[in-house]
C-alpha cells in the first residue's frame, strides 16, 4: 500500500487516466445528445457503436431499483447522462 500523499505509480497513473479519458468521452457523448437529440446522425452512430451496430428497440429494461423500464434506448441514455451513470448497462 502506498503512503497517503505519495504520487501514484506508473501503473496506477495509467489506470487513473484510462478511466478519466473514458469518462470524458462519455460526458462528451452526453453533451452531444443533450444538444442535438437522439435523431442526430452522430448520436445515432454512437448509439449503434455502443450496441454492436443496432439501436435496440424499446422498451428497455434495466436492473435499476425503482427505474426498471425505459420507453426506448434514447430515454435510457438520457437517464444515464442526467445521473452521470455513464456505464450503466441494460
Amino acid at each position: 500500500a502506498q503512503q497517503p500523499g505519495t504520487p501514484l505509480s506508473d501503473q496506477e497513473y495509467h489506470q487513473f487516466f484510462k478511466f478519466l479519458r473514458i469518462t470524458i468521452q462519455a460526458s462528451t457523448a452526453c453533451h452531444l445528445r443533450e444538444l442535438y437529440g437522439c435523431k442526430n446522425s452522430l448520436v445515432q452512430r454512437l448509439d449503434k457503436y455502443e450496441n454492436h451496430g443496432v439501436i435496440p428497440p424499446g422498451p428497455i429494461c434495466s436492473e435499476l431499483p425503482g427505474n426498471p423500464f425505459f420507453r426506448n434506448f434514447c430515454t435510457f441514455s438520457l437517464y444515464r447522462c442526467i445521473t452521470k451513470k455513464y456505464f450503466l448497462k441494460v
